[in-house]
């Protein structure tokens, strides 16, 4: 059982975060959307926001372990993170708007369901291009 929590330990720690990412991103777009009646575009793009932030702290440190503290380094992760998350996230904003403000089907399932695709998308992206193992 240890031998398989350590060969999978970045996808469990990805799916871990990434689930935390989620409720993050869910959570604050619930609180400006419904509470605050913020609307389906803003309240998505202020979650989006705050996720991108919790995500990244905790893909770099925990998920993929980049011990990389150079400045030249560190802004290329910051830049192709925010990059790639930008992608995504303007992927989400459309799904939002199309099923949500068009279609009319329900926010919060729209949003889950929205998460899903992005996250897969963000793991393909964090793994293979943002903090890939450098080779020697």
């Amino acid at each position: 059982m240890i031998a398989l929590l350590k060969k999978y330990k970045e996808v469990l720690l990805y799916l871990v975060f990434g689930g935390l990412t989620t409720l993050v991103n869910i959570l604050v777009y619930f609180v400006c959307d419904s509470w605050l009646h913020w609307g389906t575009v803003l309240s998505t793009i202020i979650a989006w926001v705050l996720s991108v932030i919790f995500a990244f702290v905790t893909n770099k440190q925990f998920v993929f372990e980049s011990k990389q503290t150079d400045g030249k380094t560190l802004l290329y992760e910051v830049s192709s993170f925010f990059g790639c998350r930008a992608f995504s996230g303007v992927l989400d904003l459309l799904i939002m708007w199309l099923t949500v403000d068009i279609f009319h089907w329900h926010s919060l399932l729209m949003k889950v369901l929205s998460n899903i695709v992005v996250i897969i998308l963000n793991y393909v992206f964090s793994k293979l291009i943002i903090f890939r193992k450098k080779t020697a």
